[in-house]
């Protein structure tokens, strides 16, 4: 699944769904990227409604306690999981689904225990250690690089994402998907990972730079990774600096220096953290 880039492409999204016709009374949207924070808007779509609570049948509740019949608990739905062990001997927790996103080539389903020891095989084509993993996912060039190959093998951005889910680290970076799958790493946060980098950020960038890269780290922790791609450092400088580059350039120094800047820190992201 690629990321939402606007506002009207959510509505679009989300229009296809609405068009009713026979048979149809419902529809389900999987938000795995949280579109709907950034683009709500209530003026237009009014405020949410909560749905109905469901009345359980006289069949369901005949001869049975008021708990008896209450949804299951989000502890739960944590419990439903299974542990898939691959060629390293270690095991990996996902969830069990009943349903799954994955496909192989020839258009059959795979399994997310299937899509992961799939992963976990290519995975040394791309890097030989953990080292080289946070190396090459560390700056902006190399990242992009190393999600294009995993792309063009099968693995793009909407499997991931759909991994990191089957994971519980949706609060986490696409970085741990692969960590966790290739090393049975335990899986960061972005906010843990942003409180570690800001400790270095403080000690070797100027003070209206860390203003800069602070703003950086917010929209990172809010969305992911893909906020620290190349492309994406105009967008923020313009809303960093309300759609003034000159006042960037004049805070920051020159453009290239601003791109040194924001490639520079991310090392500090995927530092291992003890």
């Amino acid at each position: 699944m690629r990321p939402i880039n606007s506002i009207i492409e959510f509505k679009q999204i989300i229009g296809r769904g609405t068009r009713l016709y026979d048979g149809k009374d419902y529809f389900t949207i999987y938000d795995f990227v949280k579109a709907h924070h950034h683009f709500s808007d209530p003026e237009w779509d009014g405020e949410p409604i909560d749905p109905e609570p469901q009345k359980p049948s006289d069949d369901l509740v005949k001869g049975r306690s008021d708990d008896a019949v209450k949804e299951p608990k989000d502890d739960y739905v944590k419990r439903s999981k299974i542990k898939v062990k691959l060629a390293d001997s270690k095991a990996r927790t996902i969830q069990h689904m009943m349903v799954t996103s994955f496909w192989h080539p020839d258009g059959t389903p795979m399994s997310a225990q299937q899509f992961m020891e799939s992963l976990f095989g290519k995975l040394p084509e791309f890097f030989k250690d953990e080292a080289e993993l946070r190396t090459l996912w560390s700056a902006p060039d190399t990242r992009a690089k190393l999600l294009a190959g995993l792309a063009e093998k099968g693995f793009g951005y909407e499997q991931l994402a759909e991994m990191q889910r089957i994971i519980d680290a949706e609060n986490s970076d696409l970085f741990d998907v692969l960590a966790y799958v290739g090393y049975a790493l335990p899986t960061i946060t972005r906010e843990d990972r942003a409180a570690h980098a800001r400790i270095h950020v403080n000690s070797h960038f100027t003070v209206k730079q860390r203003a800069f890269l602070d703003f950086v780290l917010q929209h990172y922790v809010s969305v992911g990774v893909e906020e620290l791609d190349q492309d994406k450092l105009t967008p923020l400088l313009r809303l960093k600096y309300h759609n003034s580059i000159a006042d960037a350039v004049a805070d920051l120094g020159k453009p290239e220096e601003i791109g040194k800047v924001f490639a520079g820190f991310q090392k500090y992201l995927y530092e291992t953290v003890a």
